[in-house]
């Protein structure tokens, strides 16, 4: 299934596709025909690879088919590349972090010192 889903976001029209259905829940295959310079048979085939791969869910209603988006394909690769990775990076990315943060710290104390000491003298 991983596969699939890769392969169908692999294509720009398809990426496209979801993005309009994503912003236009049940609407038609027409619909979404309408907005690509290519034939309505391509626009029906990037459209059964997205079902294929689960990332579309098309519902049928009397004599139309609603499409929809459907994010779970996406967020369960999410969930499997960042669960199994962060773990590696995460403590060390926010030790990082801090240690960047202490470290402006003590050169801007230093700075407001030197500046301090300046006026003084």
């Amino acid at each position: 299934m991983i596969d699939e889903v890769f392969q169908a976001l692999a294509h720009s029209h398809r990426r496209l596709i979801l993005d309009f259905v994503n912003q236009n829940p049940g609407c038609l295959a027409g619909e979404i025909a309408q907005r690509f310079d290519c034939s309505r048979i391509a626009i029906t085939k990037h459209i059964k690879i997205l079902e294929k791969a689960q990332l579309l869910i098309i519902e049928p209603s009397g004599r139309k088919r609603l499409h929809y988006f459907n994010v779970m394909p996406i967020q369960m690769i999410y969930d499997r590349w960042t669960d199994q990775y962060s773990q590696f990076f995460a403590a060390p990315m926010s030790d990082f972090k801090q240690f960047v943060e202490q470290k402006q710290l003590q050169d801007q104390t230093q700075q407001d010192a030197e500046e301090n000491n300046g006026k003084i003298a």
